[in-house]
């Protein structure tokens, strides 16, 4: 049986998740979602969407959709709503979990990989983030957990910039791609995307391609490190204002061949002494006696490789992007640089 996807929608207080969330619930696009809510969500989904107003944790939307409220444990949720839907007594194909404003999305992002009840079940898509223009700014350099919701997404929505200095919304957007250069960032108002740029993104599965921002790689502006002259690495502590973001990222680029065995010891103790602090960290390898590409990715501790399809006529180059706190970049990128052949 298929895995049904989930998609972590997090974003700081105020920066339009639930009108986000019913953009896309009232859309006649026929997919039957269900929506977990923290319960101290700044609003709740609007009553006015749904079929009836009842006390109970699961509700039936007019749109077949199904709305979930969570006092107690996600696990518990989950299991909750697969054994509701396997009873036929709910229909959903996909779900959605909106954080609270505050919430840091690690642990809700690990419970799909840690939990065997809920992997079972459940695939983790990906994780959406939002960033009010207006407040992001100050809400980023203010807490952390902003910054670690930037640091998680697989993709970025810049909200409100119908009421942003578009001066403003262009800094915040550099600010973001240098926290996190393997997501796509757009600017939306009103909470109005297309579906298709929210569901099915694919953004933890082990695939053989690993975007970074182009413009990541061009800002020859910002802090450079480049170590070498066959292979560049990037590495930048975005400074804003005299405001150094905890949360940065990093790049490791090489035409030269990783050692397999060096890799994976050095990666592996790299994993138990930073773990907590490293987000996440993704990877297209080029490892030596192997045609195919390697390709690694993780969050926290939990590190997943796998081989993808052949070189092929592509130019053979590994390419590494690690989104941390407090990055120890130097450590990082001499250790790869030692396990080179």
């Amino acid at each position: 049986m298929a895995l049904i996807p989930v998609t972590i929608l997090t974003g700081f207080l105020g920066s339009g998740k639930t009108t986000l969330l019913k953009h896309i619930l009232n859309e006649p696009h026929g997919k039957k979602i269900a929506v977990i809510e923290n319960e101290f969500g700044e609003e709740n989904i609007d009553n006015e969407i749904l079929v009836q107003d009842s006390n109970e944790q699961i509700v039936q939307m007019s749109n077949g959709c199904v709305c979930c409220t969570i006092r107690g444990d996600l696990v518990e949720a989950l299991n909750q709503l697969w054994a509701q839907r396997k009873a036929k007594t709910i229909q959903f194909d996909r779900v959605v979990i909106e954080t609270t404003g505050i919430a840091n999305p690690g642990p809700v992002a690990q419970t799909f990989f840690m939990d065997d009840d809920v992997a079972e079940h459940y695939v983790l898509d990906a994780v959406v983030t939002l960033v009010d223009a207006k407040h992001g700014p100050a809400q980023l350099s203010e807490h952390e957990e902003a910054q670690r919701q930037v640091g998680f997404a697989d993709r970025i929505f810049i909200t409100k910039t119908d009421v942003a200095d578009s001066g403003e919304v262009t800094k915040l957007k550099d600010r973001l791609m240098h926290m996190n250069p393997k997501a796509p960032i757009k600017e939306i108002q009103q909470g109005v995307i297309l579906i298709d740029e929210f569901f099915d993104l694919h953004g933890f599965n082990l695939n053989s391609k690993l975007e970074i921002d182009p413009h990541f790689l061009e800002s020859e502006d910002h802090d450079h490190a480049d170590c070498g002259h066959d292979h560049g690495h990037e590495h930048n502590h975005h400074n804003h204002h005299g405001h150094t973001d905890k949360i940065q990222s990093c790049v490791f680029r090489s035409d030269r061949p990783f050692d397999h065995k060096k890799l994976e010891d050095f990666l592996g103790g790299i994993l138990s002494v930073f773990g907590q602090k490293l987000l996440r960290y993704k990877g297209v390898l080029f490892i030596k006696g192997s045609n195919r590409k390697v390709v690694l990715q993780g969050v926290h501790e939990m590190m997943g490789s796998d081989m993808a399809g052949p070189w092929g006529n592509e130019k053979k180059q590994t390419k590494m992007v690690f989104i941390g706190i407090d990055l120890p970049k130097d450590t990082l990128l001499m250790g790869l640089e030692g396990c080179l052949v």
